[in-house]
């Protein structure tokens, strides 16, 4: 737990979370930012004598790593000093006396998981996807690109900052990212931008999710306030919001099936048409994101996790979605804890 600015405090949010739910057993506390040796004791004497104080970490600015809206700075971008800072995280751990603290507890046994992933048929064998991928369009499950391996497809990365064409492909899928700080280049990239026009001209399946959602749009107005050209496959304007976003998971109640997902931007999407369906969210009735579809391309604020209905998932590539059987049933994970494990 970062613990600046609090000391009692630190102990009761500890205390409790320890309680919080009886199906998880927390076995001690590390102090992450401890400003000093008091801060240290004031924290250790205030803890319940079940829930030790197994380290207190000072507070290093050489410790931490950057961060932007939505989230840390991914590890591609800070290639240069990511090591040094892990290590410099490694020897603060270890001077903290945490390996000591972590060799007196007991070992962690693990139980095999109640529910396993349905095997997956091979019905995407034969169908390339072309996978954006580069700075600009970076979120993405490995889990996705797993099952859509495991359902025969051939994926073929390509990136809208840098290159002029599309690899040959069948279908597209646009992941999120941060198109917004590299907004001026896409726009610039006008061959590519033609590509993919082309490519949803000809009816082809293009799958675009919160990032690529906004690149699908007509402009895009980014933190500076400055408004650049997108790709015009679906109409409306995206722009920046400050802090204000949407986070939490959701299911995509999309026509090929139900599929979960999660939602997490500071962005919105204006003069969008009517939507075709939206997210079901898990604790609340008010309709969650929206789904939008022209022609083949669906596009949504919602990142979807593939594996929660493969069928689903396969329909939205397919050229020829109906080669498939019916849709099944939204499949059997039910908690919003299996998707952040996986993920």
């Amino acid at each position: 737990m970062d613990v600046k600015g609090m000391a009692q405090t630190a102990a009761a949010l500890v205390a409790g979370l320890a309680s919080f739910r009886d199906d998880i057993h927390i076995a001690g506390l590390i102090a992450n930012a401890c400003g000093s040796a008091r801060h240290r004791e004031l924290i250790e004497d205030a803890l319940p004598p079940s829930i030790p104080l197994l380290a207190a970490v000072p507070r290093d600015p050489a410790l931490s790593l950057p961060e932007r809206h939505l989230g840390l700075v991914q590890a591609a971008e800070i290639r240069e000093d990511l090591e040094a800072r892990f290590e410099a995280g490694a020897k603060a751990l270890e001077a903290a006396g945490l390996l000591e603290a972590l060799a007196a507890l007991p070992p962690v046994t693990f139980s095999a998981p109640q529910e396993q992933l349905a095997a997956v048929q091979p019905v995407l064998k034969g169908h390339t996807i072309g996978v954006a991928s580069d700075a600009a369009f970076s979120f993405i499950y490995q889990a996705n690109l797993d099952l859509l391996e495991q359902m025969g497809a051939t994926l073929r990365f390509f990136s809208p900052l840098t290159d002029s064409r599309l690899p040959e492909c069948d279908a597209l899928w646009l992941p999120g990212g941060y198109p917004e700080l590299h907004a001026q280049i896409l726009a610039d990239n006008s061959a590519m931008r033609g590509a993919i026009q082309a490519f949803f001209n000809a009816d082809k399946p293009i799958l675009a999710e919160c990032g690529g959602l906004l690149y699908c749009l007509e402009t895009l107005t980014g933190y500076d306030d400055l408004t650049h050209t997108m790709l015009g496959l679906l109409p409306g304007q995206g722009a920046m919001r400050g802090r204000r976003g949407c986070q939490g998971m959701q299911t995509a109640e999309l026509p090929e099936g139900p599929v979960r997902g999660h939602a997490h931007h500071r962005s919105m999407a204006e003069g969008t048409p009517e939507p075709i369906a939206h997210g079901r969210r898990q604790r609340h009735p008010a309709p969650g994101e929206a789904i939008y579809r022209q022609k083949r391309l669906t596009a949504t604020y919602l990142h979807l996790f593939f594996p929660n209905n493969p069928d689903a998932v396969a329909r939205l590539f397919l050229s020829d979605p109906l080669l498939l059987s019916p849709a099944p049933a939204e499949q059997q994970f039910e908690s919003e804890e299996f998707i952040h494990a996986t993920q």
